[in-house]
């Protein structure tokens, strides 16, 4: 009876080690062949969608990706998923492989594996109406008033826990909707990132209405990330495409991929207002 058991346990074994190795090599086999990608499509110049109804993202960031995926023998495809907050839940699910920029926080990276080096570095100011500024020197400056962003949206760990203390935050669902409120007196100010919210103002035709004020609140770096829920998380993966961004950078192609979507932002007109 003994033999029979013990035989038993190493048939189950057996069969477990086996039914696990199919698991990886199917997932291996996976990664050879597809990624997905996907991210902020409210990011211009980095990464914005087309036209409102349509699901191709352009910018900087797919131009990077696509020239990433070149290099690694890997097709990547970069894909709409709605707004930044389901972006996020996508690629939390592992629904989504990559995520195709975000800043580095610590509740993001129980969910994914951020690639270093970060292939860019963003600056995020505050938002005044032209005719009712303030002086703003530090964060303190920010605390008597109120002030919207756009939800899920981060602007480094440091400024997000002061930010969650401190400050009167309210969130909206895009940059539109938080310029409109700025421009109607109803907060203060908003925060987002000076490239991107630039190209939305002049988009919108507001750019005489709002300014950037000139000291930033954070400078962040700007990673690519790979899913803890991917089959594709790989350590061979990672290594990659950590290789390849730093051949990038140091061949100027980020720099060059970033010039070409500051010129192409002219196809933000296509936008619906109501995005």
């Amino acid at each position: 009876m003994r033999t029979l058991r013990r035989h038993r346990h190493r048939y189950l074994s057996l069969l477990f080690l086996c039914l696990s190795l199919a698991t990886a090599m199917a997932a291996e086999a996976r990664d050879c062949k597809t990624l997905t990608a996907t991210g902020n499509p409210e990011y211009p110049p980095y990464l914005w969608r087309m036209s409102a109804d349509g699901d191709q993202l352009i910018g900087a960031i797919p131009r990077i990706l696509e020239e990433i995926g070149e290099r690694i023998g890997v097709e990547i495809n970069i894909i709409y998923t709605g707004p930044w907050s389901r972006a996020q839940q996508e690629v939390r699910e592992g629904s989504v492989d990559l995520m195709a920029g975000a800043f580095f926080t610590v509740p993001r990276a129980q969910w994914m594996d951020y690639i270093h080096p970060p292939f860019l570095a963003t600056n995020s100011v505050v938002w005044v109406r032209q005719d009712n500024g303030f002086e703003y020197r530090q964060w303190d400056d920010l605390r008597p008033l109120n002030g919207v962003t756009v939800i899920h949206n981060s602007f480094g760990q440091s400024f997000d826990e002061f930010a969650r203390q401190h400050l009167d935050l309210e969130t909206v669902r895009s940059v539109r909707q938080g310029f409109r409120m700025l421009r109607l007196g109803r907060v203060d100010y908003m925060l987002y990132e000076k490239n991107p919210a630039v190209v939305y103002s002049r988009q919108m035709g507001i750019s005489d209405d709002v300014k950037p004020l000139s000291t930033a609140i954070s400078s962040e770096p700007l990673h690519f990330a790979v899913s803890h829920e991917s089959p594709c998380n790989t350590g061979a993966l990672r290594g990659q495409l950590v290789a390849t961004v730093v051949s990038l950078i140091d061949e100027g192609f980020i720099d060059r991929a970033l010039r070409a979507a500051l010129e192409d932002t002219s196809e933000l007109k296509q936008l619906s207002s109501t995005n």
